[in-house]
């Protein structure tokens, strides 16, 4: 019995550390499948879902990213949210498009072997460049809203930006953003994202001055918010407009109702409209 014992341990510590060695992999680039930014585009516009307000636009737009298994409730629920407060919404779908919500694929992105924040950040960037042509956009007045690993990529997109290096899986940046940098990207809102070690926001933090607003969870199961924490630290330090709140008595997703039959996280109605309410003051700040 003991040597099954061994020889399981051993098995786990052989695929912790392959597991360990893909991370490290993708956090540097290797294995990301590389596409022009029209390329990218070309892949990812068929799966935008857009949604505006009654009257005539061009309004201010939210563009919502969503966690490790693809869009949810949440992402809808946000983007009726916005829409009730005058902003048009656009989903995008990193997951649909690369046939990562089949086969129970998006687990391997929620353990960082596939699509980590610093490749998807070319997700957020290629949005962000088909954004500003969409008529009912005003491209002075974008916001990022990311749910947890979208949250790691918009956090890890303005890293790279600022590091003057493209995301993982773009050959260069999208042209407007050669051209005119992150001008008109009024803000972000992050929701419980991840900002550990395999992050470039970790490490680097960003550069420009977008406002950024962190929604974490008090002893988050999933992520660690401390990472966070010390990120939003760092950044107040380094003089960028950052705000913060921590939720007490919910889990990390408590904004999304759908999910794994086998998940602990619990979905909170009041914990959501707070969130909701608190992100609609900020909103309202960084567009005027």
């Amino acid at each position: 019995m003991s040597n099954y014992l061994i020889l399981a341990l051993l098995a786990v510590l052989i695929l912790g550390g392959l597991i360990g060695c893909n991370v490290l992999a993708r956090y540097h680039g290797f294995g990301a499948k590389v596409l022009s930014p029209e390329q990218l585009s070309h892949r990812l516009k068929p799966a935008y879902r857009s949604y505006t307000p009654e009257g005539a636009g061009p309004w201010p737009t939210a563009l919502l990213f969503s966690g490790c298994d693809g869009p949810k409730d949440n992402m809808e629920r946000w983007a009726a949210d916005l829409v009730a407060q005058g902003w048009a919404s656009l989903i995008v779908d990193s997951h649909g498009p690369r046939g990562y919500d089949d086969a129970q694929l998006w687990r391997l992105i929620c353990i960082g072997q596939l699509l980590p924040g610093p490749e998807r950040a070319g997700d957020v960037a290629v949005a962000i460049e088909d954004a500003r042509a969409m008529p009912f956009v005003d491209p002075d007045r974008i916001v990022l809203v990311g749910a947890s690993h979208g949250g790691w990529s918009v956090l890890d997109m303005l890293s790279l930006h600022g590091q003057e290096t493209p995301p993982h899986n773009l050959t260069v940046w999208p042209e407007s953003i050669r051209e005119h940098g992150l001008e008109g990207i009024v803000g972000m809102v992050l929701l419980y994202p991840y900002c550990g070690i395999a992050s470039q926001v970790y490490g680097s933090g960003w550069k420009d001055d977008v406002p950024a607003l962190f929604l974490l969870v008090e002893d988050d199961s999933v992520v660690n918010e401390d990472s966070c924490i010390g990120v939003i630290e760092r950044m107040r330090e380094a003089g960028r407009p950052v705000e913060a709140h921590l939720f007490k008595g919910t889990t990390h997703g408590f904004d999304q109702a759908d999910k794994n039959a086998l998940s602990t996280l619990e979905f909170s109605p009041e914990a959501t409209v707070q969130a909701m309410e608190i992100s609609a003051r900020f909103l309202e700040r960084v567009s005027r």
